[in-house]
């Protein structure tokens, strides 16, 4: 006979949900209670993507899909480490699963970095995403700019940032957004990555969206688009990298249009230095690159200087350490083994900690799109599973499901729930729908938890 299972997830954003998801599919007495800090669930979907980027839309329907199964319950508004510790949560909950996700911006580690004007890509991105949690105002006052970062998060912040705000409309933009982006003064954007064209981790399909916009020309500057022989091999084993070096090709060769807007793409450039008056950014000095026969780059020491006023740094995210909760400062991660967390990375000797597991970029650092993220949770999902049958996972104190629910009440905690979203949701609809929108996001977190509580 299978033994009923309780399960708490820390975390509502595609990690978490698609963990719930799998361990209902595969437990059939498993039910999952689903913790997050902000009133409303799915993460880096709801606040770390551009708002007009509608497949995203398909997404958040699938995930929506899993929060409606009724053995899977969301508790919003409700911070890890604050209103609830580990201990709490093994009272109720046969295991854990932490799936924070990373949200901090890597640091620039380079001469300069202190000046003001150096901004972090995952600060801006949670500002045009309408996060509660950030200033509603942005400093939009650069005409130049340069965005560090070969990624699909560097190609958002420039197109953002190239953008006419008048043409975010359609989305769901936030009103403080909008007027933000009205006032942004920016009409270049740089992008510098240190590698050539092979080599780039843009996905195509965000690098087509680069020239959808009719006020924005895409200048590849040619002096950089450089392949060896190991970024030749890349493209002939993957059809996307392939695709991206054709899309950067035919930016090379087009004629600029005239456009209002510009960025441009340069290639086999290091960031060195920021340069600074009055202690604001003035200029980014970077060092031409070159290729070493590996695929790996080095410095030729020439050195370019660009004009610039405003630097974003797209290199990366960080997770953040949690109460109770070893972490690995070096990596950046829960220790863990597969996704069962030990007390210590595993070349330290670390041992499982029973009960408790790890899934998404807090598991293996912030790398890999939303079908790792999957793979990802059925690893650890599988673990969890064997080590129940192995009679490593104990059964809870009070295993009841309405105990959680008192715990929360009894704490004063202004949780929000399932239903919650739904009203939050259905409001934010309205409002668009008053401006011929598909929605409008609610940003203030007080407002946010009125109308879910409602």
């Amino acid at each position: 006979m299978v033994r009923p299972i309780r399960v708490a997830v820390v975390g509502g954003g595609p990690a978490g949900i698609y963990a719930a998801d799998i361990l209902t599919r595969e437990h059939p007495e498993a039910s999952v209670d689903v913790i997050e800090r902000l009133p409303a669930p799915y993460g880096l979907v709801r606040y770390g993507v551009a708002p007009d980027h509608p497949r995203i839309k398909e997404i958040i329907k699938a995930l929506r899909r899993v929060l409606d199964n009724d053995r899977i319950r969301f508790f919003g508004n409700v911070d890890f480490g604050t209103d609830l510790k580990l201990d709490d949560l093994k009272r109720f909950y046969d295991a854990v699963i932490f799936s924070t996700g990373a949200m901090a911006d890597r640091a620039l580690d380079i001469p300069g970095a202190e000046l003001e004007g150096n901004y972090g890509a995952a600060d801006f991105v949670s500002w045009y995403a309408g996060h509660p949690d950030v200033p509603r105002d942005w400093p939009l006052t650069a005409t130049s700019v340069a965005v560090l970062g070969a990624g699909n998060v560097g190609l958002d912040v420039a197109r953002m940032l190239a953008k006419p705000a008048d043409e975010q409309l359609t989305t769901e933009i936030a009103e403080n957004v909008y007027r933000g982006l009205k006032a942004n003064q920016a009409t270049e954007v740089h992008v510098f990555a240190r590698r050539g064209p092979a080599h780039i981790k843009f996905s195509p399909m965000e690098l087509r969206e680069l020239s959808h916009s009719p006020s924005v020309d895409v200048v590849v500057e040619e002096e950089g688009f450089q392949i060896d022989d190991a970024g030749q091999e890349e493209i002939g084993r993957h059809k996307a990298t392939r695709l991206v070096v054709d899309t950067l090709l035919k930016y090379l060769e087009a004629e600029p249009t005239g456009a209002p807007h510009k960025i441009v793409i340069h290639m086999m450039q290091n960031p060195v230095e920021l340069l600074g008056e009055d202690g604001r950014v003035v200029a980014i000095r970077t060092e031409r690159t070159e290729y070493d026969g590996s695929g790996n780059v080095h410095g030729t020491g020439e050195f370019v200087d660009t004009p610039v006023q405003a630097v974003y740094r797209a290199i990366g995210y960080l997770s953040s350490p949690l109460a109770d909760v070893p972490f690995d400062e070096s990596a950046g991660v829960i220790p863990n083994d597969g996704g069962r967390v030990l007390s210590e990375p595993a070349d330290q000797g670390g041992e499982q900690i029973p009960g408790v597991y790890v899934t998404g970029w807090i598991k293996r650092g912030p790398v890999g799109l939303i079908g790792h993220t999957k793979s990802d949770a059925k690893e650890t999902v599988d673990h969890l599973l064997t080590d129940l049958e192995a009679g490593r996972v104990s059964a809870p104190e009070l295993g009841d499901p309405a105990a959680f629910v008192e715990h929360l009440t009894a704490r004063g905690v202004e949780f929000t729930t399932e239903e919650g979203w739904g009203l939050l949701e259905a409001h934010e609809i309205a409002l668009g729908g008053a401006e011929g929108r598909e929605r409008i996001k609610v940003v203030p977190r007080d407002e946010m938890i009125r109308i879910s509580r409602a």
